[in-house]
Formats: C-alpha cells, structure tokens, sequence
C-alpha cells in the first residue's frame, strides 16, 4: 500500500535559493505546456506527454536555465499535467500563478534518494542537485521510498516521501456488521446516525479578530510593496494553523469512523457547484451575494471535500467501504414514516414531522435518512424508494394531439 510521509526541512540558504528556481522553472514549463495545448484544441489538434519531453530536451539548448533544474523533475511536471488534462479537461485545468501557486517540485526516482536518521528529532535525505537536506524526524518512515516532493508552505518548506509501506487493504472488516450515516452540515462538521456530533473551531476568537484586522490592513497597502509581503505572511500563518487543525479533525474524525464501520454513507455533494459565487455578471447581477459568500466560507470552513478524502484514505487499512448516496430531500425526509416536507424542519437544530410528529434533531435525522438510503435507489422525487411519493402529482389528460384540454380548446381543437 503506498503512504505518504511529510517532514518539515531545515534548509540552508543555498538550498532555499535552489528550491525557489526549481519551482519557478517548473511553473514556467507548466503554463507554457499548457498554452501549447490549448492552442492545440483550439485548431483541432490533440498534444500529450511524449512529444512535449522531446520538445523540452530540444528547448534546453536555446534556453540554458531550464538545465538548471533536473530533468526528471521537469518531465514528471509535464507527466501531472497530461494527466490533470486528461481528468479534467485541458481548459479546465488552471495556469500556476506566481502570487497564489506554492513552489513545488517532485523527484519521482525512488532509488535515487537516500534516507539516514540523524537522531532522535532529526533525519536528512539526499536529494538530486540539492544534496543532503535535513528534516525534522516526525515519524518513521516504514517503508520504501517511491518518489519524494518539495513544497513551501507559508514560510516554512516540507517534503513529502511516497513510501511503499508493504501493507494490503483488509478483505474484510473487523466489525462487518457495522455501518453509519454521516450529516456534514455548516454548524455541526459531521454528524452521524448514532447521534454523535464530531466538530471543533478552527480557529480561535483571537485568530479571527487578528485576522480581520490584518485583511483591512492589506486592503490599504500599495501593491508590490514589502509591507504588503509582509501583511501576507502574517496572514498566511493564521491560516496555515487553521488549515493544520481543520486537517488534523478530518484525519481523526475519518480513523474513528472507519474503525469502528465497516460502512460509511455519505452524501453525493457537489461543493464546488454549492460554493460558486453568487454574483452574477453586469446584464444579470445575483442576488443575496453576501449571503451566499457566508454561506460558502461557512461550507469551505468545515471541510467536507477534505473530509470525505481523508474517509478514503483511512479505508485503505480497515477495509470500511465508503458510499455516495443522493442528497435530496435528505433533511426534509421524517425518519419513522418518510413524510417529505420541508416545514419539518422548524430550525437549524429541530426537526418536527407534520405528520407523525416525530422530533429528533434535523442532523442525526437526516444521518439516519443518509444511512437508510444507502440500501434503496433515491428517486429524485425524495421518497427513498419506498412507497409512492407524497409530492407525486398525476399527468394531465392528453389528448391524440398531445396536448391537454385547456391547451387544445384554446388552439380551437374540440376535445371528445
């Protein structure tokens, strides 16, 4: 089973430098690949990874600082591009800008890259055009080495081993009769069938004043200016703690799911469409734009797509298997007699069917209704496959025209 394992770099002022060209030669073989291939689309044609290598080998003759990085780690860039433009489409992928793109750069050789621990808090790794480069020994690393990535976040620099940790996925489950639901919702991160509610801030009231105060002062500061680097770099380590703990509550909360289920169900959300901005364009402005851009940090915030990714990645050592069912009608749905109604959920918190008069909390309600709807077909009507739905209306009678009554006596049709 192949693990990654990140360690944080102590790097030397050299290597700094080193590793700031070779992200910048990387981001500039990425967009200028992938301008190539779209002005490939744009006339027909179609360019993938082989002759794009040989293009590169002959462009580092007429542009000498392209050898200044090595040449597996400009070829595995052209590799991870060919394959976003497969999986997602070659206008779809996005250009690596020089403000908003972290520097990184990946050494896909395994068998070139050489690992010594140090001592007990510290290791180096010898890695190709930068030497021996020390790190802090965070954790072992428990198998063999497949390929190792650089990357800077913030002001500090990681690396990243693909490890080879000679473990398989479980045939089956230690508890194989176990499965849960599981609710993500904007107040409560993750909530499941059983009635346990997993979430935690992120950041901390101090965090979020400083942080206010530190994007107003952004706002007033000239563009290019080394205040302005400056108020960033103190932003960016408020929200890397953030990004830290919300990664660290997803990885927990997926280990705990997945021990103790051997089935997860989650909803088939599409969040990049729930989070588009509302704004719209200048002919046809959105509407309630700030209500939906709080709407959309409050999603982004709790992190749902990270959470579902960190469900995967823990089922690979439990053998939990994780399902995507449809999301409708989810949490307008009554639990005990699958009433549809959306005036059953009086709040956020409370849910009260109008027809039963069952009350349960709205998230474990819909954890339940989640974990249901994974054995039955969700139609799209919300009635989750059992019975006739409530909100089912007969067809119209039609007539040999195909058209209904009121239609047909006002084009002058009589109607037998």
């Amino acid at each position: 089973m192949l693990s990654g394992r990140r360690y944080r770099l102590e790097l030397t002022d050299d290597q700094v430098v080193l590793c700031e060209t070779f992200g910048d030669i990387c981001r500039s073989v990425w967009n200028t690949a992938l301008e190539q291939r779209r002005e490939y689309r744009r006339r027909g044609g179609w360019m993938n990874y082989v002759p794009q290598a040989a293009e590169l080998a002959e462009a580092k003759r007429d542009f000498p600082w392209l050898s200044d990085a090595p040449s597996h780690v400009l070829q595995q860039t052209l590799r991870d591009l060919d394959r976003a433009c497969r999986e997602h489409g070659t206008f779809t992928v996005r250009w690596r800008s020089k403000a908003r793109w972290c520097p990184t750069f990946r050494f896909p050789a395994g068998k070139l890259i050489a690992v010594e621990r140090l001592g007990r808090k510290w290791g180096r790794a010898k890695l190709p055009k930068l030497g021996w480069v020390r790190f802090r020994w965070s954790r072992p690393l428990g198998g063999q080495i497949r390929s190792a990535t650089v990357t800077r976040r913030g002001r500090h620099w990681f690396v990243s081993f693909l490890v080879d940790d000679a473990r398989t996925t479980p045939e089956k489950h230690a508890m194989p009769n176990t499965a849960v639901g599981v609710d993500r919702g904007v107040k409560v991160a993750a909530t499941t069938s059983d009635g346990v509610f997993h979430g935690r801030p992120f950041a901390t009231p101090g965090e979020v004043a400083r942080l206010r105060r530190l994007q107003q002062k952004l706002s007033r500061c000239k563009r290019g200016s080394n205040r302005r680097k400056a108020v960033v770099a103190s932003i960016n380590a408020i929200t890397g703690r953030v990004r830290n703990r919300r990664a660290d509550f997803c990885a927990q909360t997926a280990a705990e799911l997945t021990t103790r289920n051997a089935v997860v169900v989650l909803e088939d959300l599409r969040i990049r469409n729930m989070t588009a901005s509302a704004a719209g364009t200048v002919d046809a402005p959105g509407r309630q734009v700030r209500q939906k851009a709080g709407l959309n940090r409050a999603i982004l915030d709790k992190g749902w797509h990270l959470l579902e990714l960190a469900l995967r990645n823990a089922a690979r050592t439990t053998g939990t298997s994780v399902v995507l069912v449809p999301a409708a009608y989810t949490s307008q749905t009554c639990n005990e007699c699958r009433h549809v109604d959306p005036k059953s959920r009086e709040s956020q918190a409370s849910f009260r069917c109008t027809a039963c008069g069952h009350t349960a909390h709205a998230d474990v309600n819909a954890a339940k209704n989640i974990l249901n709807a994974a054995g039955h077909a969700v139609s799209g009507r919300g009635d989750l496959g059992i019975g006739r739905s409530v909100k089912r209306q007969p067809p119209a009678t039609r007539t040999r025209t195909g058209r209904s009554p009121r239609a047909a006596r006002a084009a002058g049709i009589p109607v037998r």
